[in-house]
């Protein structure tokens, strides 16, 4: 079924068997860089430094990184709005918006084929990378919206803190510290530091999440409301 141009789906996918699909810096850095070349109408160039399939282990991560500083944009025609990312060792998640016909379709095929080439070639292995097809949610509500930038920005919890989700954080303040130091997300660019920029198109969420002064500030409140509260902490004290 064609997706409507406009309405926005939270995307997912894992590697085959839960497999790692980045197994180091170059490899994220490979998979960004692809969600901004990828995201056009026309093919990707091949003279694009990243694209020496042939060699793709030569590729330094410093070089992909200097090719993700700001780009322009004036000269693509993108498949879709790319509102949120973040990637995990062994999965992903990307927020889109459609904005042409079959645009997320054809940015996820783009997209998948492309990094398995890569990855394969580059860790001398064959056959699927990612668990079948992609996952596709349409976000149906405002709530929901509202919702999933947060759950998607703080998936690298799974690392750190783990029982996050069942707001079991023992110190917040040391999981906001490593939220600004994973790269592999567009967290940082919406509190206001600079990291891929010109991946993401920021403006909607922005209208709905707040700039990045007062995203920073409810991420903050979200952490310290879902801090471990110890038994002697939610006890009266003795009078």
């Amino acid at each position: 079924m064609t997706k409507p141009i406009n309405n926005i789906y939270h995307i997912y996918n894992r590697g085959v068997d839960k497999r790692n699909v980045f197994l180091e810096k170059r490899d994220y850095l490979r998979f960004i860089h692809d969600l901004f070349e990828f995201n056009d109408e026309a093919p990707a160039t091949p003279s694009n430094i990243t694209y020496q399939t042939r060699k793709p282990a030569q590729i330094q991560a410093h070089t992909i990184d200097k090719c993700l500083e700001v780009q322009p944009l004036n000269k693509k025609e993108q498949l879709t709005h790319v509102l949120a990312f973040c990637l995990m060792p062994n999965h992903f998640h990307l927020l889109l918006q459609q904005i042409s016909e079959n645009g997320i379709e054809e940015f996820m095929r783009k997209l998948g084929t492309g990094y398995t080439g890569y990855f394969n070639l580059k860790h001398k292995r064959s056959g699927h990378l990612f668990q079948g097809r992609y996952k596709s949610e349409e976000i149906t509500d405002d709530a929901y919206l509202l919702h999933i930038p947060t759950y998607i920005h703080l998936n690298p919890l799974d690392i750190s803190n783990p029982g996050w989700r069942e707001k079991q954080i023992e110190n917040p303040e040391e999981a906001l510290k490593f939220l600004k130091n994973y790269r592999w997300s567009s967290f940082l660019d919406y509190i206001g530091q600079k990291n891929f920029p010109s991946v993401t198109q920021r403006e909607f969420l922005q209208q709905i999440i707040g700039d990045s002064k007062e995203y920073k500030k409810e991420i903050k409140q979200w952490l310290w409301e879902r801090k471990t509260i110890t038994p002697w902490a939610s006890c009266s004290k003795f009078e």
